[in-house]
């Protein structure tokens, strides 16, 4: 057995993308149009770690989606937990819970996907403005 992709449905494809891409930093592997089915899907992964991919499905009528609890998150690795956030700001994300500790933090995507964030390795030393950024909304 092994590990393939984790689907989300996305509502707009552009922005998910962006965010996923842009601000998280994760690269487009393939793409798929079906005119018959009317979707189209966008595999992604984090450089260097093409075998855990996410899978954007964006269908092309319109639809809600609401998010259940039945699932948690994404969770990626990243080298650096502050500069990871300080991009993401940068794209204009929100750092729902801020990485007061050094070693987790927690975004949404365009379609309020939780995303959490985790250090490599050992937490880094708790700093400014991490340590006191509040926490924003649910994740």
């Amino acid at each position: 057995m092994k590990y393939l992709h984790t689907m989300v449905r996305v509502t707009d494809l552009e922005a998910s993308c962006k965010f996923y891409c842009d601000a998280l930093g994760l690269h487009e592997i393939k793409r798929m149009d079906s005119d018959k089915g009317r979707y189209t899907l966008v595999y992604l992964a984090a450089p260097g770690d093409e075998d855990a991919q996410i899978e954007l499905t964006h269908n092309w009528d319109p639809e809600s989606y609401s998010g259940g609890r039945n699932f948690g998150h994404v969770a990626y690795q990243v080298d650096d937990i502050y500069a990871t956030c300080r991009l993401l700001m940068q794209h204009g994300v929100t750092i729902n819970r801020p990485p007061r500790d050094g070693k987790m933090a927690f975004v949404r995507s365009p379609d309020l996907i939780s995303i959490e964030l985790l250090q490599k390795g050992a937490a880094l030393a708790p700093q400014e403005p991490w340590l006191s950024m509040p926490s924003v909304g649910s994740w």
